[in-house]
């Protein structure tokens, strides 16, 4: 039998696998589209184009108290940076080199914290012990093995437990 700690670890395993799943699907519908000539107009127009953005509601500032504010030292020297929005109360900036987003906090079903960028472009998932930020629009990561310093003492708790069998049988 599964412990409640385990359980979750399986469900944002499986809402992180989804999503990968879900991003190239449409990574592949946006390559046909890209052939077509229409996608970069389209950039173009939502780059020109303001954004509106909606007050945040309850469930959102819910999810904007679980997001890790701060840098994220990721895989190839890369880092993020994650601050709270200077004008919109529950949502933040995202920034990897130059290129930066307004990101809206979701909280999913698993407990892991997605930030989607406002105009679809982006998107960040957090999970308990690292983050990865992805293309929406390619379907594939910019960056992955994004670690916060609060996700590196939660990886190092959980380096130095014993392993639990997830058949419920106890190791030797």
């Amino acid at each position: 039998m599964l412990s409640s700690f385990n359980r979750r670890r399986v469900r944002t395993a499986i809402t992180v696998f989804a999503a990968t799943l879900t991003l190239a699907g449409a990574g592949a519908a946006h390559a046909a589209e890209a052939r077509s000539g229409k996608a970069k107009a389209r950039q173009a127009a939502a780059a020109a184009a303001p954004v509106q953005i909606a007050d945040a509601g309850p469930e959102q500032l819910a999810a904007a108290d679980r997001v890790l504010i701060g840098r994220y030292d990721c895989e190839f020297g890369q880092r993020v940076t994650i601050d709270r929005h200077d004008t919109h109360s529950g949502y933040f900036s995202l920034r990897l080199g130059q290129q930066s987003w307004i990101m809206k906090p979701v909280l999913s079903s698993t407990g892991a914290v997605r930030l989607e960028d406002v105009r679809g472009a982006a998107l960040m998932i957090q999970i308990l012990t690292k983050s990865m930020l992805m293309d929406q629009r390619k379907g594939q990561r910019l960056v992955d093995g994004c670690v916060h310093d609060v996700q590196r003492v939660a990886e190092r708790e959980l380096a130095s437990r014993p392993r639990e069998s997830m058949l419920g049988i106890a190791p030797r």
